[in-house]
């Protein structure tokens, strides 16, 4: 069966990036001018989704808003001939999208979990936030591809650091068949030095509709939430789930430094900015090696 529907998870708190977050959704913290939210929406349109559902929480309402028509601004850029703008305007359109609100912060499996009325009986796709990733065949479409393939779950995954292994979920893989890995268990953070290896999920899954009833049973994990890793390996232990090396590069808009770092890179492949931003670097290379030569 097709994927066509994708799960949104949003309702987190967004704390680390406090003051900011108290009064706007984390979500829509821009990447130069787009909020980080809508460069997901892109992704799932570009792999072919129909439908998704943004799972939200209390204070998230500017998300809702943001995906709604603004009748009187497209107007005016109608009015006004401009037309790149309202295209930009309308990029989210192509595609129906939902909203459910998490009651409890109970953590992503269970935001996961709320969303089972919309899914269903079918395969479905998750997209995390705190991920963006660029690639000519987007990352989404890969593990599509090869749930279309195997008819079971796929979970996309890339190589970190070993000293960074401890911030995602990993994997312990049994075989590798070019980028497609058969998995012996998924470990959510595992302690630092105790990884069975160094591929993390990263953000993006498509998993069949009997991970409900693993989610349904709301088993506290991780930090005292509902974790969709320890899900992904009940499942894994009934029906095999597999993980894959999909190709493109990760930006993690998760943390301050990786946000800036994002913001950076985006504005560097825009050309009516690209000038700017490398003439400000420069001037202040130049201030620094003025201020460290003064020093001595």
């Amino acid at each position: 069966m097709q994927v066509k529907k994708a799960v949104i998870p949003a309702a987190g708190l967004g704390t680390r990036f406090l003051p900011a977050t108290k009064a706007m959704p984390k979500e829509m913290l821009p990447i130069v001018d787009k909020p980080t939210i809508q460069y997901i929406i892109e992704e799932a349109i570009a792999s072919g989704i129909e439908d998704i559902i943004i799972v939200t929480g209390k204070g998230k309402r500017a998300i809702e808003d943001h995906f709604d028509h603004a009748f009187e601004l497209e107007d005016t850029l109608m009015k006004k001939g401009k037309m790149d703008m309202l295209d930009s305007v309308l990029e989210t359109s192509k595609v129906e999208i939902h909203f459910i609100r998490q009651k409890q912060p109970l953590g992503l499996g269970h935001a996961i979990w709320s969303a089972r009325k919309f899914i269903g009986d079918e395969p479905f796709a998750v997209l995390l936030g705190d991920d963006i990733v660029e690639n000519d065949e987007p990352c989404l479409a890969q593990l599509m591809n090869q749930h279309e393939l195997t008819g079971k779950s796929v979970i996309g995954v890339q190589q970190v650091a070993e000293q960074d292994t401890d911030r995602y979920g990993i994997i312990d893989p049994v075989s590798v068949d070019g980028k497609l890995i058969k998995v012996n268990k998924f470990v959510e953070k595992p302690q630092a030095g105790t990884a069975p290896s160094n591929y993390a999920i990263m953000g993006r899954y498509v998993l069949t509709p009997e991970i409900f009833e693993y989610l349904g049973e709301h088993e506290l994990g991780a930090g005292g939430e509902i974790q969709l890793t320890d899900a992904i390996q009940k499942l894994n232990e009934v029906q095999s789930v597999y993980a894959y090396d999909f190709d493109g590069q990760r930006f993690d808009v998760g943390e301050k430094f990786g946000f800036i770092e994002t913001t950076i890179e985006f504005a560097l492949k825009r050309p009516e900015l690209k000038e700017q931003l490398l003439d400000l670097f420069e001037k202040k290379l130049l201030e620094k090696r003025t201020v460290e030569s003064a020093k001595y």
